[in-house]
């Protein structure tokens, strides 16, 4: 296992571009699938509520992992770092069970907040496919302790990934009253 995880290490942008393009396509591909034919169980109507509290979760963690190390608190930094990588791999196998078993919901608001949730909604999905590249550079730079490399990265990626994590949650208040 240490073997394997050096080797990632050492070819951390060759396992960043993978990762990203794997990822991304997964969640593409979803848009491609017909739904679960027949009643979906109770569980799986949950995993929109889960999803926006996962969100809300990687939101708090990077706030306070930003906190942290403008602290200088590398220790208590990564901590939160990776509570915010556990609660985004959690909130990524929800979101493609639900997307994989339920079918699209359809927003029904109009006029202004329509404007306003599509723009929300568009610029989520964007910069989520952005940040899985960026978020995984973060990491391994950090781990790698490339100071100056990761500074360079993370000053995007802090951003976007509050961004990305926030904007997930407004997402699901907008639209959970049309959830079936």
């Amino acid at each position: 296992m240490k073997k394997l995880w050096n080797t990632i290490l050492d070819n951390s942008g060759k396992t960043v571009i993978i990762l990203a393009i794997v990822i991304n396509l997964l969640v593409v591909a979803l848009s491609y699938i017909p739904p679960y034919e027949g009643d979906l169980p109770a569980w799986v109507r949950q995993l929109p509520l889960l999803n926006a509290s996962l969100n809300s979760l990687t939101f708090v963690f990077l706030l306070l992992a930003l906190i942290a190390i403008k602290k200088r608190n590398i220790d208590r930094h990564q901590k939160f770092i990776y509570a915010a990588f556990t609660t985004t791999f959690f909130f990524l196998l929800s979101y493609v069970t639900y997307h994989f078993l339920a079918e699209s919901t359809a927003f029904g608001g109009t006029g202004f907040i329509a404007g306003f949730y599509y723009f929300i909604l568009i610029t989520h999905i964007i910069l989520a496919a952005v940040i899985v590249p960026l978020a995984l550079m973060s990491f391994f730079t950090g781990y790698k302790r490339e100071e100056a490399r990761h500074r360079k990265w993370v000053r995007w990626t802090m951003p976007l990934w509050l961004y990305v994590s926030f904007t997930g949650v407004l997402v699901y208040i907008l639209i959970s009253p049309y959830y079936s």
